[in-house]
């Protein structure tokens, strides 16, 4: 057997060994991952085709209906709505939905209202109440200075937006909201509530601890309650709302 051969064969049989020892640690290590997989609950299948809410989600307004939504005393909302958009009708009031809510992920499109005669918070100022009672703050901020835990994107009074992500005024923009409501035991504060704000695609609020009410004069306090409805506001300003849709978590 000449030298070459003997050197192909002793190459041959070592990467034979290679291979086989390299078979056997990989086979042992799925042996071992297996010990930490779970297999159950397999999450619910959502389905999300681009232009539409997920299939989970209640739709709140896509189009020129306000079954969802009624007047802050029970009666039909008083806001103005067709194919494209709801409207703040100013001196209308607030409106709710008329369905309560706990822990939401909450997508809801905005349009502030063009008031190049207005300044600080009488700009465009509204604003979405979680539970009608914790507010994340909606204002037109593209260039209207305010005090900083006031302005779009803020917890009202409570948190300073982390960053200044909003557009011109006439332009759509967007929230996507994840909230944890609080919870009581009896009339005491079990655990308080939490929310994560993306305004436009971007984090401005990362799970903040909610401290109570937002309130215009005064320190925030929690009362017991239970779910409750989504508010907007109506503040006085014409802006416009679209595609509102809710997941219940």
């Amino acid at each position: 057997m000449t030298l070459k051969i003997k050197q192909t064969l002793a190459s041959v049989l070592l990467l034979s060994f290679s291979l086989s020892a390299v078979a056997q640690v990989t086979q042992d290590m799925v042996e071992a991952s297996r010990k930490t997989e779970v297999w159950e609950p397999v999450p619910p299948k959502v389905e999300t085709l681009p232009g539409n809410p997920p299939s989970d989600a209640v739709v709140l307004l896509s189009g020129d209906s306000l079954d969802a939504w009624e007047s802050g005393n029970g009666e039909a909302a008083k806001w103005d709505v067709n194919a494209y958009a709801m409207t703040v009708k100013p001196g209308a009031g607030d409106i709710q939905t008329k369905q309560e809510f706990c822990d939401v992920q909450l997508h809801l499109e905005f349009n502030p209202a063009i008031e190049n005669d207005k300044t600080d918070q009488a700009k465009a100022n509204s604003g979405v109440f979680l539970q009608g009672r914790y507010e994340v703050q909606i204002l037109d901020n593209y260039t209207n200075k305010t005090y900083a835990n006031g302005q779009v994107g803020a917890v009202y009074k409570q948190h300073i937006p982390l960053a200044n992500p909003s557009r011109p005024a006439g332009e759509w923009q967007y929230y996507d909201i994840i909230f944890t409501a609080p919870k009581f035991d009896g009339e005491a504060l079990k655990s308080p509530a939490y929310v994560t704000v993306l305004l436009n695609g971007v984090l401005v609020q990362n799970h903040v601890e909610i401290q109570g009410t937002t309130e215009w004069i005064g320190a925030p306090s929690y009362k017991a309650h239970g779910c409750a409805p989504i508010k907007l506001q109506d503040h006085g300003s014409p802006n416009r709302f679209r595609n509102i849709w809710v997941r219940e978590l």
